[in-house]
Formats: C-alpha cells, structure tokens, sequence
C-alpha cells in the first residue's frame, strides 16, 4: 500500500496573539490564528487581495516558546501537517475543524525572534 504524504509550509502573519494553555498532563498547547493573503489582478484589471485564515497548534516547548516570542502581526514560517478533529457540541450537532500541527516554526521578523529560527516540535504521539 502506497504511503501518502500529509505535509503544509505557510509564510503568513499572526492574527491575534497566541493563546497558550496546559492540559490536563501537564503539557503546553498554544493556539494561533494566521493568515496568508494573496493579491492578484482579475480578468477586469482590478487588484484583488484574498486572506486565508489557518488554525495553528504547537504542542510542548515549541508551544512555550511561540506564546514567548509571537504577537499579533508577526510574520512566521510554519511547517506541519494536517489533522481534522470531529466532536458533537452541547446541541449534538456534529462539528469538525482542520487544523496545521505546527512541527517547526521559524520566526521571520526581528533579530531577538531570529536567534530562536528553526525550533522544532518534539513528538506529539
């Protein structure tokens, strides 16, 4: 059986400042919302700008270190996979949401974010 290859890069900027939290083990997840835009010209001349909104979660130290260093407007690299989460709210209604599991994030703005360039994840399974 032939293997496939669950991998996404973005280059985007963060929409609002990580949120950081533990779980129950004791381990740090940290959620982030970014966005990549895209700015193109249609067919009637007209630059045209589209902004695509990512769900981004570190696990472990990498998630320590994005809340640390991360604020809204910063631009970073991100290398991960994808992960699709299905649950039933409190009306049980079924809801699913996709997200990137961040593997490495590289931080693309300062000289203080640029010495933490390359973090990368430890193992989440």
């Amino acid at each position: 059986m032939a293997r496939g290859i669950n991998k996404v890069v973005l280059i985007c900027n963060i929409g609002q400042a990580p949120e950081l939290r533990y779980t129950r083990n004791g381990k740090a997840v940290c959620n982030m919302s970014l966005a990549t835009n895209e700015v193109f010209t249609d067919d009637d001349d007209n630059e045209v700008q589209n902004t695509e909104w990512h769900k981004v979660v570190a696990w472990g130290r990498l998630a320590e270190i994005c809340e640390e260093y991360l604020d809204k407007g910063s631009q970073v690299y991100v290398e991960g996979k994808l992960k699709t989460r299905e649950w039933s709210d409190r009306d049980g209604t079924q809801r699913s949401s996709t997200e990137v599991i961040a593997r490495e994030v590289q931080f693309l703005d300062s000289k203080e974010e640029a010495e933490t360039t390359g973090t990368q994840a430890e193992p989440m399974d």
